[in-house]
């Protein structure tokens, strides 16, 4: 069975909304995890507007599930991870001012950079996943990196998946032979919901992990979080 991290970063963008502690996002992870939930994926940004870089220290006392830390592997985020010791650590090319992740890493251009970075968390027993597009050269330059997995970048797939499922796939089935012929494992996140998340893991072999935030924070306004999160592993069956 795939395993469902769900991203929470949506949970602190609303309790930051009102500049108070509602909804409590310890409680919130908590809950998730009761509820079935495999895993707790934050994402903290440079300017804290949704993930506070406390609240990823708060968390480490909370999750007992896997944590997954995922962001930009600046000087202050790096220094975070191995602070924190996550059980895994997605690495992602944002910038400072991005409203959310956008592209893959270029694994071949900036290799050096990932090598040495993902050293230094593995140094400390952190698993290193890379994010990167459903791109095979740029999965094989992951492999060179020394990264233990990537995570497929799934907005593309998304967009595509309402009217043409086949197109939409294909590009993602292929980089995913290419990562478990390279011994790399396969995590996927991005604009991944209730509608096409059946189909996608049917298709991927392999698929370790999805992390999922915004879609399922969506629907739970309409499901409720309980039934939303058993809705997703069910699919992920």
């Amino acid at each position: 069975m795939t395993k469902l991290s769900v991203n929470v970063n949506k949970i602190a963008t609303l309790r930051n909304s009102r500049g108070g502690n509602a909804p409590d996002l310890l409680k919130v992870v908590e809950d998730i995890e009761r509820f079935g939930a495999q895993g707790i994926t934050v994402h903290p940004r440079p300017d804290e507007r949704h993930i506070r870089y406390q609240d990823t220290r708060d968390l480490t006392k909370v999750v007992t599930t896997e944590f997954n830390i995922e962001g930009n592997p600046i000087p202050k985020f790096v220094d975070l991870v191995v602070e924190t010791k996550p059980t895994q650590v997605t690495l992602v090319p944002d910038s400072v001012d991005a409203i959310t992740s956008n592209a893959g890493w270029n694994t071949i251009e900036h290799s050096g950079f990932l090598s040495e970075v993902i050293r230094t968390f593995q140094e400390n027993g952190i698993r290193t996943s890379i994010f990167v597009d459903a791109d095979t050269k740029m999965v094989e330059g992951a492999a060179k990196t020394g990264a233990d997995r990537i995570e497929l970048y799934t907005e593309n797939y998304a967009k595509t998946y309402p009217n043409n499922p086949e197109k939409a796939i294909a590009s993602f089935e292929r980089a995913a032979q290419v990562a478990h012929s390279c011994d790399l494992g396969i995590n996927a996140g991005h604009d991944l919901n209730l509608d096409n998340i059946q189909y996608f893991k049917e298709h991927i072999p392999h698929l370790l992990e999805v992390s999922i935030g915004h879609a399922l924070i969506c629907e739970s306004l309409y499901f409720g979080l309980d039934n939303v999160i058993n809705m997703y592993l069910n699919k992920l069956k």
